[in-house]
């Protein structure tokens, strides 16, 4: 009774969401049975793949961190899922209590939970929008009185284009993400790859065909030409415990089992 309860009247529970299972793998209470047993038949073919998850989610953590460093206070996480202590604005407000973060999401669940988690919260908002469109988040009311395009942003797509068929064109998308930043900003990105995967993962990926989000992955090459316009900063495109690690030793002897690449580039 106690998910009927908490479930919004307009999610879908037809077939797993990929946000909901991705919640179930960093240990979230915001998923349903048919995402849970869908998240361990994933788990039965890619044993790794709550490491994978847990470690995208450190990697944005670190993202934030870097992005505060470099004196951004403006964040606009798109696709940003579930919200799960040690979110964006929990990172970058503890930095600096002014730091401003717009959430975007179209997922029921993640909308409604978000809101409750930033009650009171004056400068963080979840924004109810499709993150493929960026003009609908862009000229959003919610993101133009929260962030102010003429300074620094950080630009979050965090697990985000390996959802986004190249017929659907995820160049353009960011490109007009891109376009709308002033200098100094940033972009993050990771995205799930097939570069130095295993048979595991490929048939993790098989898998998500039946959910309501089919996987597609993207290598560093195609990484490369979807980051045109930014300034790749160090260490390049590179496995999500690579990029930066708070510890050398939090790399291990085999980061591609991490299955996801991850950059950030910064506009000029």
């Amino acid at each position: 009774m106690a998910e009927k309860r908490r479930t919004p009247p307009d999610v879908d529970l037809d077939k797993p969401n990929a946000a909901r299972v991705y919640d179930y793998f960093i240990g979230g209470k915001l998923n349903y049975a048919m995402d849970r047993a869908f998240a361990e038949k994933v788990r039965e073919q890619l044993p790794r793949a709550a490491e994978i998850c847990l470690l995208n989610r450190l990697w944005l953590r670190r993202v934030v961190r870097f992005g505060v460093a470099r004196g951004v206070r403006q964040f606009l996480d798109i696709g940003s899922g579930m919200p799960t202590v040690g979110h964006v604005h929990e990172i970058a407000q503890t930095a600096d209590p002014s730091a401003r973060v717009v959430y975007v999401d179209n997922e029921p669940v993640a909308i409604a939970h978000s809101e409750i988690v930033l009650e009171g919260n004056e400068n963080a908002i979840m924004v109810d929008a499709d993150g493929e469109q960026p003009f609908e988040v862009l000229d959003h009311p919610g993101t133009r009185a929260m962030l102010d395009f003429s300074q620094p942003i950080m630009v979050i797509l965090a697990a985000f284009i390996h959802f986004i068929p190249p017929e659907r064109n995820p160049a353009r998308l960011i490109s007009t993400y891109r376009d709308a930043l002033a200098p100094g900003s940033f972009l993050a990105l990771s995205t799930d790859t097939g570069d130095e995967q295993d048979d595991e993962m490929f048939r993790a990926v098989e898998m998500y065909r039946d959910t309501t989000n089919p996987l597609h992955l993207r290598g560093r090459d195609e990484i490369r030409e979807l980051m045109s316009g930014f300034e790749i900063v160090e260490p390049g495109i590179v496995f999500t415990p690579q990029w930066r690690p708070d510890d050398p030793a939090d790399v291990g002897d085999r980061p591609e089992r991490a299955g996801i690449l991850a950059v950030v580039g910064r506009r000029p």
